[in-house]
């Protein structure tokens, strides 16, 4: 039976891991401690993905609602008459117009006034 070697396997997968771990606390000592860093890595990048769009859902909330205020309308209210004026524009998008394009977020601010 012939004889197999992995040095060259192995090596190439351990520096695999340390390249993942460059500049992490202790991360390129031990390889146990580099596969528990690039695992706990990967578990803050999984929520951290959950995370990013409550946290843009609360900025175009913000945003809106700032856009709002001088026009003397509460955030709550306009989502509401929105919904009953049947406009789908979400909330990013009228985040956008609010930031970008203020006329056209006044328009649909008009428009939901006169709905309702």
């Amino acid at each position: 039976m012939a004889r197999i070697k992995r040095a060259v396997i192995s090596r190439v997968r351990k520096n695999r891991l340390y390249k993942r771990v460059k500049g992490f606390f202790l991360g390129r000592q031990r390889l146990r401690q580099a596969m528990e860093h690039v695992d706990r890595a990967k578990r803050f990048a999984f929520a951290g993905r959950k995370q990013k769009k409550r946290h843009f859902r609360g900025l175009w909330i913000s945003r809106i609602n700032a856009a709002l205020a001088p026009k003397g309308i509460s955030y709550s209210r306009f989502i509401h008459s929105l919904h009953k004026a049947n406009i789908g524009l979400d909330r990013k998008i009228l985040a956008d117009l609010a930031l970008n394009d203020p006329a056209g977020f006044d328009a649909v601010v008009a428009l939901t006034q006169a709905a309702g």
